[in-house]
């Protein structure tokens, strides 16, 4: 059976990225296994009416690939699925992607340093393993009582009925997220009476942007530098967030006075002002981004519910205050499992399944890299996420981390990369150390950044691109194992994706 070089799970922005930083390495051998039958991740999945991106698109978007073409400042979920898709075409994978092959299981052999992959066909085997799997993809469904019991349509939103006719129905929204801030202004237009279940306000700031003209669009395409230039401002301002979102006194002031405000000029009523009102930190939990979601709950054709849905009976539902409400469709936009990734069952290393490792929180070094699991990569796992950033400069970073560390892996006499357990333990508590006086760990909120089995910040990064940047360009190899003999080589430098931030001298 032939050994490929480098297996990669998934085929969303992560790996995709991956695959391109490799063949640009020179690392053609190598196959992405993608469980869906499409590429393109979270943006292939969640089809709701309104999903988009709140990161501006010209950034939200691989460095190697950057896309003149955008139709809006915050691109439509469809929008970035055709880029995705271009990505791919244009990265010319061919066989190398193998689309309806699901991860089922992996598990390192040590007698032959390979991993062998259960994909429920001809087993894969690989020198490395890189799971770029995303976080955002098994939707968490709350256990509220008599679920099952609800008469008409039930789906989340990552998994949207486009079956059913929600013109005319009462439609029950669980939730206020990211994804609800969205959806209810468009369930609102499309004529339906929504009934908004509302546990916890989010901070929510004006979103601007719109349609981008054909003249600006033709512009950047004319002219490279000055897309550049446009991905280098975005990429400023976004690093400048990180103040107001990590608990920055002046900072978290002045955002969350403009959030206020954005509250006030949209929404009249007193009382329900007060009930949109979030009581902790800014930045505590994800700030959203909209201009429709306070009109659209201001209107007669939304009724805020400002507690949490506590029980279902037909079509009756009662919330936590008590109160009733009926409903034809119910739809949750209740988020996803983030803390505990579903891949990690099914990855088995030395000794263990990710499962168990992570068992207290997931844990790494250099967001990328476990003791005891070699010559694995994660990406878009343990402290990769950003609250105030594009996420796609991580996977960037984390990609080009991976390319020098297959270099270390291929000067060893044994092609293997093992985690000093001291190592993953001193950047497990680099990160506590960073994260102990945040918003997201003091600002008095519950959020998915925070794994509530240890409550330790484990989806998070917990400062700048440019400190994670320069974090993993820092990495000297001293994370892992020393190889059995020592080679009198010099060490290998890779090449660098292309980012908005200049790679630091070693």
């Amino acid at each position: 059976m032939r050994i490929i070089d480098v297996a990669i799970v998934g085929a969303g922005f992560a790996g995709l990225a991956m695959s391109g930083a490799l063949r640009r390495a020179g690392r053609d051998d190598i196959v992405v296994l993608e469980r869906a039958d499409d590429v393109g991740g979270t943006w292939r999945d969640n089809t709701y009416p309104g999903v988009a991106c709140d990161v501006p698109a010209h950034l939200y978007s691989l460095a190697a690939h950057p896309n003149a073409g955008w139709s809006r400042t915050f691109a439509s979920g469809s929008e970035i699925q055709s880029y995705l898709r271009g990505v791919a075409a244009r990265e010319g994978l061919g066989d190398r992607l193998r689309l309806r092959t699901p991860l089922l299981g992996a598990e390192w052999d040590a007698d032959d340093a390979v991993w062998r992959i259960d994909t429920g066909a001809a087993p894969v085997v690989a020198r490395s393993l890189v799971l770029a799997c995303g976080r955002l993809t098994e939707p968490h469904v709350p256990g509220v009582p008599g679920l099952e019991s609800f008469d008409g349509p039930i789906f989340h939103t990552a998994r949207w009925d486009h079956d059913v006719d929600l013109t005319g129905q009462r439609v029950a929204v669980v939730g206020t997220g990211a994804s609800a801030v969205q959806l209810v202004p468009e369930l609102a237009r499309r004529g339906a009476h929504v009934t908004l279940f509302q546990r916890t306000p989010a901070w929510i700031v004006p979103r601007g942007g719109g349609d981008i003209a054909d003249a600006d669009r033709e512009h950047l395409a004319a002219n490279p530098g000055a897309l550049a230039r446009l991905r280098a401002d975005l990429y400023a301002e976004g690093e400048q967030r990180f103040a107001s979102r990590s608990g920055d006194a002046a900072a978290s002031a002045a955002a969350r006075a403009v959030a206020l405000e954005h509250l006030h000029a949209q929404v009249a009523d007193p009382e329900l002002r007060a009930a949109l009102t979030p009581d902790y930190a800014f930045g505590c939990k994800r700030v959203l981004l909209s201009d429709a979601f306070y009109p659209a709950v201001a209107s007669d054709a939304v009724t805020l519910e400002p507690t949490a849905l506590a029980a279902i009976d037909g079509s009756t539902l009662t919330a936590a205050s008590g109160r009733i409400h009926d409903a034809d469709v119910l739809v949750l936009a209740t988020g996803f499992a983030s803390t505990q990734q579903p891949y990690a069952d099914l990855v088995r290393g030395e000794d263990a399944t990710l499962a168990a490792h992570w068992s207290r929180g997931m844990t790494s070094f250099g967001s990328t890299v476990v003791a005891g699991f070699p010559n694995l990569f994660v990406l878009n796992g343990p402290n990769a996420s950003l609250g105030h950033n594009s996420a796609v400069l991580m996977a960037e970073e984390q990609s080009a981390y991976v390319v020098r560390a297959l270099c270390e892996r291929d000067r060893r006499p044994e092609p293997v990369l093992r985690v000093r357990p001291e190592a993953e333990a001193a950047y497990t508590d680099e990160i506590a150390a960073a994260a102990a006086s945040t918003p997201w760990l003091t600002g008095g909120c519950r959020n998915w950044y925070v794994d509530d089995r240890s409550g330790r910040l484990t989806l998070l990064w917990p400062g700048t691109v440019r400190a994670f940047h320069e974090r993993l360009a820092g990495a000297d190899g001293s994370e892992f194992e020393p190889a059995p003999t020592a080679v009198a080589t010099e060490p290998v430098e890779a090449p660098h994706p292309s980012t908005p931030m200049p790679r630091r001298n070693r």
